[in-house]
């Protein structure tokens, strides 16, 4: 059924401000806090006095997280289509803006679903496994991060720094330190336990782990960012999301730059995917004979790099595709 109505929230933690369009004219907007309560109350007045349903109805928004679960969830059960797209997608979609505001984001984002319904990807809800996947890869990501902050100023110290300030720094440091490095193992083994527990995701993993340079925290999460293969289903689209996918850059006979890469990605997916390349050519394999022999021809290293993030990218979704894990010695000449 075509949609007459668009609606497009601005999700915060505390509140929503709701945005609905009809026949590319704003006719009404209202803020309401961010519970189930308030919801079914605004959605009951946009009914009521709008005619507004789910079947003739589009509500799209920007993903911020947790912040957007209440809502989600309240459009599901009432079974409105929902558009869940990217924030840097809606703001480089509405030219040059001015002002900024609750309601001024919410009819941007209204506007934008009207404007581009036909390119509409309809949002379902990830299944139990993934959502906990996800919760447990952020948590061991948060605590590599505090690891990092309490490690690294007492490295960078060595020789600028009296030994019995670093010490005394290092003794204060030391039992956070065991602490969180504990926390990050318990989360791996977590993360793998679920894992095997459920077929399909141990079926992804297994895969995706015959691939040379990928390890069991890489493998994890692609099966997270792809949510087991649904929202990304072709290699180059999975590239650009993780920034290692090279564009042209040229213009006319004037500008002629190499091709790079876009600044747009998943900036977590794009350094994993360089952690791949590297364990990939410093092992003994098809890609670091690759990596050396481009290297030895004159080529650019972080561009012989990128092209190995891309190898591993294409073999990762080929695997996937034909259920199979990678044969070395039958693709070795393809490498």
């Amino acid at each position: 059924m075509k949609k007459t109505n668009f609606i497009g929230i601005d999700v915060s933690k505390k509140t929503l401000d709701i945005c609905l369009v009809q026949g590319n004219k704003v006719v009404h907007l209202m803020k309401i806090l961010n519970t189930k309560q308030a919801l079914k109350k605004a959605f009951s007045v946009l009914k009521k006095e709008f005619l507004v349903d789910s079947d003739n109805t589009l509500c799209c928004m920007e993903y911020t997280g947790i912040y957007n679960y209440l809502l989600l969830e309240f459009l599901w059960a009432n079974r409105y289509q929902i558009w869940l797209e990217r924030a840097v997608q809606i703001k480089q979609s509405s030219g040059i803006s001015r002002g900024k505001s609750d309601e001024l984001d919410a009819s941007r984002i209204a506007f934008y679903a009207y404007k581009n319904q036909q390119d509409c990807k309809y949002w379902e809800p990830e299944r139990e496994q993934i959502i906990t996947l996800k919760s447990l890869l952020s948590t061991r990501n948060r605590l590599i991060k505090v690891q990092k902050q309490l490690s690294v100023p007492l490295k960078e110290a060595q020789g600028f720094v009296d030994k019995k300030t670093i010490k005394l720094n290092k003794d204060l440091a030391q039992q956070p330190l065991n602490a969180i490095e504990t926390a990050i193992v318990k989360a791996e083994q977590q993360i793998v336990a679920l894992i095997k527990e459920d077929e399909n995701l141990k079926r992804l993993f297994f895969l995706i782990k015959s691939v040379d340079g990928v390890g069991p925290v890489v493998a994890a999460n692609i099966i997270a960012k792809t949510n087991e293969f649904k929202n990304y289903t072709e290699a180059r689209k999975f590239a650009c999301y993780s920034g290692v996918a090279p564009f042209p850059h040229s213009s006319g006979s004037s500008i002629r730059g190499r091709a790079k890469v876009s600044h747009m990605a998943n900036k977590t997916m794009k350094t994993l995917m360089h952690l791949a390349a590297m364990a990939a050519i410093n092992t003994k394999g098809e890609l670091g004979q690759y990596y050396q022999r481009k290297v030895q021809e004159g080529k650019n290293k972080m561009n012989v790099i990128n092209a190995v993030r891309n190898k591993i990218i294409a073999r990762i979704f080929a695997v996937v595709k034909r259920n199979e894990p990678y044969q070395k010695i039958l693709q070795n000449s393809l490498a």
